[in-house]
């Protein structure tokens, strides 16, 4: 089976194009493939999504931090997003043939790397964390500020950097919050007809936290860009939920207090869950391409990856000569097996 591990660096840059395209390339001089860059102005924040081996994705990880470290100083930050780190947040995700202990082991390596090559502090949350389960508003409550002369009681990184002088985190890069967890729907609407403490009282009462919808994390934004109210959410553990149902849950909630929905975003790749073909007009998606279908995506890496091992393979016939051919043989044999093996619903 092929593995490919998926990683979505949420960094504190939306505004600044040249530097988006250094964290790009960061992630294209290595072995990794990227799917996908987003960057928005008022949130002040890209994100970036590539796959791979999880040495592959391990590699372009490190990369894109060395690049925000060096580029974001979060002193002249600023933005509607919570956040406490130039490379914010760094979540790693098993798509084929890896479970969560795999991708729980890349974001604990990640962590330790982060800290003694790049120089940040690093906190573990969701499935990457002591206990499992740390939720990341705890992390980032108060912001890159409240932690700058010193970390609350509780909250002391997880791993720090050899030899740490400072009595809080990077002085101008932050901390960053590495986590492993299943994969995620990130998406925002933006609202017409209601007032901004109208669109704060309904993402209150849709949340897990406050009680309302399972596995939804939700913040009220004003984008000051586009004139517009935003509600911010993350569905979490996607497979699992009904991401079609909950944004008409959403919607109905948004209707009922008087208010619409104009139009829906959903930041990096579509998970196949959110019922791509059916729903694209039904929830009047933004740039609503085939391209940026997960699964697909996916699908195309691996075939591109098991292109390469054959091609290494009958390269290595060639030179050997007519008696690896047995060799040959069932190493094309394996390939095969591992494409077949390699549905992208067959993750844990």
């Amino acid at each position: 089976m092929v593995p490919v591990l998926e990683a979505v660096p949420n960094l504190s840059a939306g505004r600044d194009r040249a530097l988006v395209d250094r964290l790009v390339h960061a992630v294209s001089s290595t072995s990794a493939e990227l799917l996908d860059a987003s960057a928005d102005p008022d949130h002040n924040r890209a994100v970036l999504t590539f796959v791979g081996s999880p040495e592959a994705v391990e590699e372009a990880a490190v990369a894109v931090a060395r690049v925000a470290v060096e580029a974001i100083d979060l002193r002249n930050h600023s933005g509607v997003h919570p956040r406490i780190g130039a490379l914010d947040v760094l979540p790693f995700v098993p798509l084929v043939g890896l479970t969560m202990e795999d991708a729980r082991a890349s974001a604990r390596r990640v962590g330790v790397r982060l800290a003694n090559e790049v120089g940040v502090p690093v906190f573990f949350y969701a499935q990457a964390s002591d206990p499992r389960g740390r939720a990341l508003a705890e992390l980032r409550a108060g912001g890159f500020e409240s932690l700058v002369d010193g970390f609350p009681a509780g909250r002391d990184p997880d791993v720090l950097p050899e030899g740490w002088s400072h009595s809080g985190i990077h002085p101008t890069a932050g901390a960053v919050c590495v986590g492993a967890r299943p994969l995620l729907l990130a998406w925002n609407v933006e609202i017409d007809g209601l007032q901004e403490e109208e669109v704060r009282a309904l993402a209150t009462a849709l949340r897990e936290r406050d009680g309302g919808i399972p596995g939804l994390r939700a913040l009220a934004f004003s984008l000051a860009s586009r004139g517009r109210l935003q509600l911010s959410m993350n569905l979490e553990d996607v497979r699992n939920r009904q991401p079609f149902r909950v944004f008409r849950d959403v919607e109905e909630h948004v209707q009922s207090a008087g208010g619409r929905v104009v139009r829906t975003e959903v930041v990096g790749m579509l998970p196949d869950e959110l019922i791509f073909e059916a729903g694209a007009d039904r929830i009047s998606l933004l740039d609503p391409h085939p391209s940026r279908v997960l699964s697909s995506r996916v699908t195309a890496h691996i075939m591109r990856r098991a292109g390469r091992l054959a091609e290494e393979l009958l390269e290595s016939a060639s030179k050997a000569g007519e008696g690896t051919s047995m060799e040959v043989r069932e190493g094309l044999e394996r390939l095969r097996s591992d494409l077949l093996d390699s549905s992208f619903g067959n993750d844990s």
